[in-house]
């Protein structure tokens, strides 16, 4: 019987209890995303079970969506044609209605699991009228600020639209290749708050401080804020952050598709 030197048994223990935290936390950071989701679905788990008894089918409810994503572009256009620049209003109530249609995004789904409804066929219709829904959105948006002479953010907004059909493409085109793609920071609902909180905020503030205020800093020609930048700067961070999500989709593709290859 060999003699066991302590030191090295205390290393080897110590060396998978470190493992083992490693292996907890990497499983934890993703599943946060899932967790808080979970929690929602718990919220509006009554109100689904209620469109299910009125018959609500899950692609009336996607299409409910959508509906009401062309009602946010056609607030904008609204603002666009009739609205003073000063006036933001159009922008926050443009803000409640994107949260409001996104929160059919997930009824739709659970409508589907709940009411044991789920076909193939729904899972393909809801992505598309998803990609219709912030193209419609997008459009609205672009409509609003090159009318008002916002035209530099018209730019970003026309990015962050790339940048959101980009990401949702590298996700579906990877995964018709036989590869999972699901990670990134700005997902469709993370777009979807960030769009619908900024354009709120936007709409709220110009009540308080004014729609034409201005920030100017000593030494700088230009103003470096306006009020409609609590609405325009999230959407310039969004056009930067959802095509790096797109390139990282990408980058992770090829890795899962090179290992794939030499299985």
């Amino acid at each position: 019987m060999g003699f066991k030197n302590p030191y090295n048994i205390r290393l080897l223990i110590d060396s998978k209890k470190l493992m083992a935290q490693q292996t907890t936390t990497a499983t934890t950071s993703p599943n946060l995303r899932t967790s808080l989701q979970l929690g929602i679905y718990k919220v509006i788990d009554p109100f689904v079970k209620v469109l299910i008894k009125l018959g609500l089918t899950p692609n009336a409810v996607t299409s409910i969506g959508f509906v009401l994503n062309v009602g946010v572009a056609i607030i904008f256009i609204a603002g666009a044609e009739t609205g003073a620049r000063i006036n933001l209003n159009y922008v926050g109530w443009a803000g409640g209605l994107i949260l409001f249609a996104g929160l059919f995004d997930m009824l739709d789904g659970q409508v589907a699991r709940l009411g044991n409804m789920k076909s193939t066929f729904g899972a393909l219709y809801d992505s598309v009228l998803d990609r219709y829904s912030e193209l419609i959105m997008f459009l609205g948006i672009c409509y609003y600020l090159v009318a008002h002479h916002y035209f530099f953010s018209s730019i970003f907004a026309f990015i962050a639209l790339i940048g959101s059909m980009m990401v949702s493409y590298v996700r579906a085109r990877a995964e018709g290749l036989g590869v999972e793609c699901k990670g990134g920071l700005m997902q469709r609902p993370e777009r979807v708050v960030t769009i619908g909180l900024c354009a709120i905020l936007c709409g709220v503030m110009s009540n308080y401080i004014g729609g034409d205020y201005k920030l100017y800093v000593p030494g700088i020609k230009y103003h470096v804020f306006e009020t409609m930048s609590f609405f325009t700067l999230p959407i310039t961070i969004l056009a930067v952050l959802t095509n790096i999500t797109a390139f990282n989709r990408l980058r992770e593709a090829k890795k899962a598709l090179e290992e794939k290859e030499q299985q």
